[in-house]
């Protein structure tokens, strides 16, 4: 096991922060693994919705972070005002690609791999996609770590690894796993390879189960989807389901700040993690939000049924009893981020016009 240990250091730039990491429970044999101006991290996903939160969070905590994407979902512009801070790299590539993965893990201390299939029900029509991007590419990131002698890892699943679960709020120790999507398949199978390798080679590893993450630059989502469909038809919303679908909405401010907060206070060798709001909301409360918020005046029909598409699991209620034991709360309820996403995305909408007679 592993911790950091922070001492500031004035300077005329201001207070700076060297960091230290020992390994735990050596006495004589603990060992500094890193100092310097501050540790170096990869991300992997960096320039993605959550990815470049999650490198602006890290860059104000005092640490370096190298970024790996391939630009496939994620966009140069959430990275753009970065380009010139010394404190950053970013790297072009694929996880798949082991040279390259090797080459952005090295000399890092800890790897932040969120790098996945953004997009759930893509999943069926490409029904390879999550075991590529998801459990091999996991597999080869944990496998670059072990070459590296990088041993610690932070890894984004994802609540779907529940299936549709029978116990609400859902608690982490829920069982059994019976995810309904390949999305959530892959999540489920890349949990087990980190474990494996935390057992098997002495990593540490932190496992966040993340609820709905919305925000600022969503580029997918029920949210982005609404708003999508009413900049091509502002006189119809069409819903998929029956609208009682009910999940919790997390701002994506709240999830790294979490996420960062697990990794310094949980010391188990695997540490997993519900990351969610309190509470919950319908998507027929999102539709209405929408409309409302856009102006549209469109009419709202739902298809029918209690699922938006084949792997949808219709109620998501996390538990997160356990990251309030370990101290953090989310700030945000689900309404207040569906209502934030909606400001940040809406423009432009068009307005419906007058309907006009004879």
């Amino acid at each position: 096991r592993f911790a950091w240990i922070a001492f500031p250091f004035p300077s005329h730039e201001g207070t700076r922060w060297i960091y230290i990491l020992l390994e735990e429970g050596g006495g004589r044999g603990s060992t500094v693994r890193k100092a310097g101006d501050g540790p170096r991290a990869l991300v992997t996903g960096g320039a993605g919705g959550i990815g470049h939160f999650l490198v602006r969070e890290l860059l104000d905590r005092g640490w370096r972070v190298r970024v790996l994407d391939n630009f496939s979902s994620g966009t140069r512009g959430n990275l753009h005002d970065l380009s010139g801070d010394p404190r950053v790299e970013i790297l072009e590539g694929d996880v798949l690609d082991p040279p390259t993965l090797l080459r952005g893990v090295t000399e890092t201390e800890f790897v932040w791999h969120l790098s996945a299939n953004p997009d759930v029900r893509r999943g069926k029509e490409i029904t390879h996609l999550d075991l590529e991007q998801g459990t091999l590419a996991t597999q080869r990131v944990l496998e670059a770590m072990r070459r590296a002698s990088v041993k610690c890892i932070a890894f984004s699943s994802s609540s779907v690894v529940y299936g549709f679960p029978t116990v609400f709020p859902t608690p982490e120790d829920y069982g059994p796993l019976l995810p309904e999507s390949l999305y959530g398949a892959s999540k489920l199978a890349s949990e087990g390879l980190v474990s494996a390798f935390v057992h098997t080679f002495g990593f540490q590893a932190w496992v966040f189960r993340f609820a709905n993450v919305c925000g600022p630059g969503a580029t997918h989502g029920v949210i982005y989807d609404f708003l999508e469909k009413l900049r091509h038809d502002p006189h119809r919303l069409e819903v998929l389901g029956d609208g009682s679908q009910r999940k919790g909405y997390l701002h994506v401010e709240d999830c790294v700040k979490a996420m960062i907060y697990a990794t310094e206070h949980g010391k188990e060798p695997v540490n997993v993690f519900n990351l969610a709001p309190e509470d919950t909301i319908s998507v027929a409360e999102i539709a209405q939000r929408v409309v409302s918020a856009t102006g549209t005046g469109a009419r709202i029909e739902y298809t029918g049924g209690p699922r938006g598409w084949a792997g949808d699991v219709p109620r998501q209620h996390l538990s997160i009893d356990r990251l309030r034991r370990l101290g953090f709360t989310p700030r945000y309820r689900s309404a207040e981020v569906v209502d934030e996403t909606i400001r940040a995305l809406r423009d432009p909408v068009p307005r419906s016009s007058p309907v006009r007679h004879g």
